[in-house]
């Protein structure tokens, strides 16, 4: 070998190695949507946790939908603020640790849902959600939050389901 192709060798490797370097720059950089959101997510679990009701009802858009484990909670965010209220002044609400969270993105960006895994007092749970990006900013506008049952559990669960509630009276 002589020395210019030497020569060419080591300039194109170094050529390769800064371009290497530069697109890993350029990759590691680009900001993780998914990371943002994990962060939103997270905070308004603790907020909950925390009995924190402005960061917890400011993290919803105004047009919040949130399903619950019981048949007939649908809540609006308005009827959520008020269910809601009680539990956040006495200084305890919910406690939800969530784990396994999965994001899937609309093609322009503007919209995200989510699935996660939930240690609560019911035990495992799982919670799916929307988020929404308007002017910038990320907002949930849908949690649907439901207990998980095995399907070997499924029969003795209809038949306790079936069984009437009975309702204390004054």
């Amino acid at each position: 070998m002589n020395c210019a192709s030497g020569f060419f060798i080591q300039q194109t490797m170094k050529t390769a190695l800064a371009l290497f370097c530069f697109g890993f720059i350029l990759v590691s950089g680009k900001p993780n949507p998914s990371s943002e959101l994990d962060s939103i997510v997270d905070g308004w679990h603790l907020a909950a946790a925390e009995a924190n009701y402005d960061g917890y009802f400011g993290l919803m858009n105004d047009d919040f939908i949130f399903l619950g484990t019981a048949p007939g909670e649908r809540w609006t965010k308005s009827a959520f603020l008020d269910f809601s209220k009680p539990y956040f002044d006495r200084g305890k609400a919910w406690s939800f640790t969530a784990s396994n969270r999965m994001w899937n993105f609309s093609k322009n960006g503007k919209i995200a849902w989510f699935d996660e895994d939930l240690d609560t007092w019911m035990r495992g749970c799982r919670g799916s959600g929307i988020m929404v990006k308007k002017k910038g900013k990320w907002k949930i506008a849908y949690y649907n939050l439901h207990v998980l049952i095995e399907n070997e559990k499924i029969q003795p669960f209809i038949e306790l389901r079936d069984q009437p509630i009975e309702v204390e009276k004054d």
